[in-house]
Formats: structure tokens, C-alpha cells, sequence
């Protein structure tokens, strides 16, 4: 006969066992707010078109890095309207972030954190930058450590390195040490000194609170043939054009020392146009079935809607093309998509079951345009839940029509 003591003893054991496997509920809901969208464009997003109850943090984008440590501007994102964002989220009850960095905003990161000197001067720069607007956290999009990323970023092997340096050392900081310190990141991790994914983050987990993965622009214009822009899975796809995805990114930041609850899932609410001629968009010579990884034109540049880039001279001298770029609520006012998200009547649609991401095509301009909706944001969703993440980051807030896409991933992952 087994003792009481004895028998309540196990039970505990398995109740702890039990409470210890139960996934936590996800916490971070975040989206990066567009200071530019704010103001000066057709169509504006403001901040009052904030779904602020869908949210519990939102993140000004961006402050970007100068060649003056002491400096970082806002010139290129209404400066003036951060003071009514900070405002907007705390009557909300969402926590205000300011994003450093940003693709055309990383350009001398590298150099700010170089030497001791410069990091504790960068410090300072954004510990003041935090208490002048009463932030209650800093985000650093720095694209990307060790690489020229835009094309003319400083950078140098011991990115990494210092990049950990310099954000502990703001963790020592007393303001420092109460602000919410999060990463955009890569799919994989950050690059190490051999310029190689680090082995080990482990480190960067102790002082920052979470990493949002940008699992998005995975595929585009650079891609062999049209791609998903931000894929749940690729190992189903064909070898040749396994370019990474949610999964991926996910796993190789965990084996790298990143704890899942502190991983949050960067998602898109926009897509990528691609110039496909009739006769490869559809399988097999049909007119109703829509072939996947179809070969493109890429010296053709469609455009995508009124937020897209234009063709024009970037930030390092160099001519880019048209972005074909293309909100959710392009894909609506451009007659893609229904206003509840779902795909007109005869418009050629196409969801892929291994990337778990949607496609359409337009006969007449011959355009094919991935991109995600209801049902990929879903599937997302219940990938965070299942992994017990941290949550999701939408790039950007601006970009969703009717909160179809943000109700979406909400649902499927959990949240309340």
C-alpha cells in the first residue's frame, strides 16, 4: 500500500511537471509605426488610425544613426509628431518604443559602437534620446551587424562584439537599466567575427528583453524566381529555393542560446510584385491554377501602391528601381482583395501550403504579387503558440485594412 505522504509527494512532482509543460500565453503584440506614413502622404496613416487596442507595444520608426555619436535624427520621420505618439500609447496603455537604425538608417552603427569612447557616448546620445520623449524602450534595427547592408554602411568583424558591448553597457546605465531593450533581427544570427552566424547569443538574451525576427523580405526582386515574402516553412521546398522562413530563423536562434519566450515573430502586411509573363503564371498551360516559383522579368519593375518606393538615386549614391511594394490595403484598393481580405471573384489566387503564404496574379498588367493574408497570418499565430514565443511584431502598423491581418495573428496565437 502506498503512504499518503508518499502518493501526495508523486502527485506534486506531477502537477509540477504538468504546470512546467504548459505554454505560456504570448505577451508581446507590436507594431512598428512609420513616422513618415504620419504626415505628407496620400493615403496618411496617423496616429490617431492606430488600433492601439490591438497592441501592447508600438515602436516609432526610425531614429537614424549619423556620423556624430552624439547625434541620431528623426528628420526623415515627422519628429514632430513623437511627442502625440508617446502621448497616444501611454493613454493606451501600450508601451512606446523608438526604433534606432532601419535600412537606409544603419549606416554608422558600426562606427558609434567601434570603441569604448564612442559606446559610452552612444549610450548617453539614446539614454537621452529615451527620457527627452519619456520612452519606455528603445528597439535597435541595426541592418545589419558586420555587413554593408544598404550598401554603404560602415561595419567591421567585430560588430557583434562590440554591438554586445555597447547594449550591456546601457544596461548599466540607471535609465538604461529600466528601459525595454528589444532587436529586429535577421533570420539568422547575428554574424560573428569569422563572418559566420553566431554559435552563441546566449549573452545578448541577458540584456535585452526580446528580438523580433524579420521574417519578412525573404523573398523579392533578388530573388531566382518569385518567392514568398515571408514564409512560415521552406524545407518543403524545392532545395534551389529554400531561402529561409519563420521556422528557420526560429530554430536557429534558440540552438544559438535565444530562449523561445523571449523570440518574437517579425510579420509582414505587405508584399512583393513581380513582373510574370501569362504564359508562366499558371501550371502547366492552364489559365486557372497558378504556378509557384515562376521565373519573372527583373529587368521589368512594377509598382506597387501610393507607399511605394519610386525610382530614384538611395542614400549611398546608387539608382534603385521601383520597389513593388504593396500594402494589404493596396491589394484592396487595387482590386485584388475584397474589404474583409478575401480574393475577388476571377482574380487568379494561389495559397501555398509549404510556404503558407498567398499569391495573386493580374492578367492584364501580368504582375504576380506574394504576399500574406487572414489565413498566413493565422498560421503564424498558432506557430507562436505552439512554440510558446513571445509573440509577433507587425512591419508596419500602417499596412493592414480593417485590422483583418493583426485580428488574425491574435487569435491563432492566443492572445485575449
Amino acid at each position: 500500500m502506498v503512504s499518503p505522504l508518499l502518493l501526495s509527494s508523486v502527485l506534486a512532482v506531477f502537477h509540477g511537471f504538468a504546470l512546467a509543460a504548459k505554454p505560456t500565453a504570448p505577451s508581446i503584440a507590436m507594431g512598428w509605426y512609420a513616422g513618415w506614413h504620419g504626415a505628407n502622404v496620400d493615403p496618411v496613416f496617423g496616429i490617431s488610425q492606430i488600433p492601439w487596442d490591438r497592441y501592447t507595444h508600438m515602436a516609432y520608426s526610425f531614429a537614424e544613426t549619423t556620423p556624430d555619436v552624439r547625434l541620431v535624427t528623426l528628420n526623415g520621420s515627422e519628429p514632430e509628431l513623437m511627442p502625440q505618439f508617446v502621448s497616444a500609447a501611454h493613454a493606451h496603455g501600450v508601451k512606446a518604443l523608438v526604433t534606432v537604425g532601419g535600412w537606409t538608417g544603419s549606416r554608422y552603427w558600426s562606427s558609434n559602437i567601434a570603441t569604448a569612447a564612442n559606446r559610452t557616448a552612444f549610450v548617453n546620445t539614446l539614454v537621452s534620446l529615451a527620457t527627452q520623449y519619456n520612452l519606455d524602450g528603445l528597439d535597435f534595427d541595426w541592418e545589419y551587424p558586420s555587413a554593408s547592408g544598404i550598401g554603404c554602411n560602415t561595419n567591421s568583424p567585430s560588430d557583434t562584439a562590440n554591438f554586445l558591448s555597447f547594449i550591456q553597457e546601457l544596461r548599466q546605465d540607471p535609465v538604461g537599466a529600466k528601459l525595454i531593450l528589444s532587436a529586429a533581427t535577421a533570420i539568422t544570427p547575428f554574424i560573428d567575427a569569422d563572418g559566420n552566424p553566431s554559435a552563441d547569443v546566449s549573452e545578448f538574451a541577458k540584456v535585452l528583453d526580446h528580438i523580433a525576427l524579420m521574417v519578412y523580405d525573404v523573398g523579392g526582386e533578388w530573388s531566382p524566381v518569385v518567392s514568398p515574402n515571408g514564409p512560415l516553412k521552406d524545407a518543403c521546398a524545392p532545395a534551389d529555393f529554400q531561402q529561409g522562413s519563420a521556422t528557420s530563423a526560429v530554430d536557429a536562434w534558440h540552438a544559438a542560446g535565444m530562449p523561445l519566450n523571449q523570440i518574437v515573430l517579425g510579420v509582414p502586411s505587405y508584399g512583393h510584385s513581380f513582373a510574370v509573363a501569362t504564359s508562366d503564371a499558371f501550371k502547366n498551360g492552364s489559365k486557372t491554377e497558378l504556378a509557384l516559383y515562376a521565373p519573372f522579368n527583373a529587368t521589368a519593375a512594377p509598382a506597387g501602391d501610393a507607399w511605394d518606393d519610386t525610382p530614384g538615386i538611395d542614400e549611398c549614391g546608387i539608382f534603385e528601381a521601383q520597389g513593388g511594394v504593396i500594402q494589404f490595403w493596396g491589394l484592396i484598393e487595387q482590386g485584388y482583395l475584397n474589404a474583409d481580405g478575401s480574393v475577388k471573384d476571377g482574380v487568379p489566387y494561389l495559397y501555398d501550403t509549404c510556404s503558407e503564404t498567398p499569391y495573386v496574379y493580374n492578367m492584364t498588367t501580368e504582375v504576380m504579387i506574394s504576399f500574406d493574408n487572414a489565413k498566413s497570418f493565422a498560421a503564424k499565430g498558432k506557430f507562436i503558440k505552439s512554440q510558446a514565443l513571445a509573440g509577433f511584431a507587425v512591419w508596419e502598423a500602417g499596412g493592414d485594412s480593417n485590422n483583418v491581418l493583426v485580428d488574425s495573428i491574435r487569435e491563432a496565437a492566443g492572445f485575449l
